[in-house]
């Protein structure tokens, strides 16, 4: 965990870089990707040792981090500095991606529920048959998605009142630059290379880790994992914060909740499907309604379009309150519930 730490910190850097020539939307979506690199390889080793709910607990646990504890501290860092006045950000990008958020809750809750009613058609074959036929539809939002961000749509995530303050700075800061474009791709390509040999290894030692610390499997994969695999979104969203450029924040936190949640879930699915792993969307009854809530309060907070350190604080105590109730919850190993 602490060899990751360090790279993430270089990795949020490199990026930092590569947003100042190609844009906020397009920097926060590279940050969004290469953060989630690391979850993307973790997920993928697990899955290939069979380890189907250390996947489930770790995305879900990046997700919850990314949207509490992430955004929390870079609201709450940059009110601090910007005490005077409330920072703005694009309405449009945060509605949009609560959108999809709530889209990806849907496509979570309805193979819990149907698991859980015992209602299925066939029973467990209909829950894994329905999981693989909502990934394919989330990847294709998903898809749609990033089309809609990338074809010259960016007039809509410069906050309202602020048109032509975009193009001063980006003629400011292309001048500060200080490593050249190529250059930044290749760190970015190195680092998260580095990172996904450490996670490997994390993944190896979290069996050995919760018997000799004592912890819950479920706590070490849905907090502690993703706190490690989240440094660099958590290190470039606070820098940006705190620089007041809240839009390229929240397309990290934001955008790499809804790129773990409507891309790297549904693809796992996939993967898995490929490998012969049963792995579906039935994250059980608890993680399904604590990612509801979370996504409901996160919405809520976003709709007015402005950010200041008291939403901040109350992102980081939610973060909180769910980390404690990680810390109490016994998974239920068994596939049955």
């Amino acid at each position: 965990m602490l060899g990751i730490t360090p790279l993430a910190e270089r990795l949020g850097y490199a990026t930092e870089q590569l947003a100042i020539y190609t844009g906020p939307t397009v920097g926060g979506l590279l940050n969004a990707t290469f953060g989630n690199a690391t979850e993307m390889i973790i997920a993928i080793y697990a899955l290939k040792n069979g380890m189907i709910r250390v996947v489930q607990q770790s995305l879900l646990g990046s997700i919850l981090s990314n949207m509490l504890l992430v955004m929390g501290c870079a609201f709450f860092a940059g009110g601090i500095i910007h005490r005077d006045k409330d920072q703005v950000f694009s309405k449009a990008t945060a509605v949009v991606n609560s959108g999809l958020l709530l889209m990806a809750v849907m496509g979570l809750m309805f193979p819990a529920v149907l698991h859980f009613t015992h209602s299925e058609a066939r029973q467990g074959a209909s829950e894994v048959a329905l999981s693989r036929f909502s990934s394919c539809i989330m990847l294709v939002a998903y898809a749609s998605y990033l089309y809609f961000q990338l074809s010259g749509r960016s007039n809509i995530y410069s906050p309202i009142g602020s048109e032509e303050v975009p193009n001063e700075d980006a003629t400011e800061e292309d001048e500060e630059a200080e490593i050249g474009m190529w250059e930044a791709i290749t760190w970015l390509a190195v680092l998260t290379l580095w990172v996904s040999v450490l996670s490997e290894y994390l993944v190896n030692a979290i069996e050995g880790a919760s018997d000799s610390l004592n912890l819950p499997v479920a706590f070490i994969s849905v907090i502690l994992l993703p706190i490690v695999g989240n440094a660099a979104e958590h290190a470039s969203a606070i820098m940006f914060a705190m620089k007041d450029k809240l839009d390229i924040t929240l397309g990290v936190a934001i955008g790499s909740s809804t790129q773990i949640s409507m891309f790297v879930i549904p693809f796992c699915v996939v993967i898995g499907w490929m490998m012969g792993q049963k792995m579906d969307l039935n994250f059980q009854l608890f993680e399904t309604s604590t990612l509801f809530i979370t996504v409901l309060v996160v919405a809520f907070m976003l709709q007015d379009g402005t950010a200041n350190y008291l939403k901040g604080l109350m992102l980081i105590l939610c973060y909180l309150i769910v980390a404690a109730s990680f810390f109490v919850h016994v998974d239920p190993q068994s596939s049955d519930g």
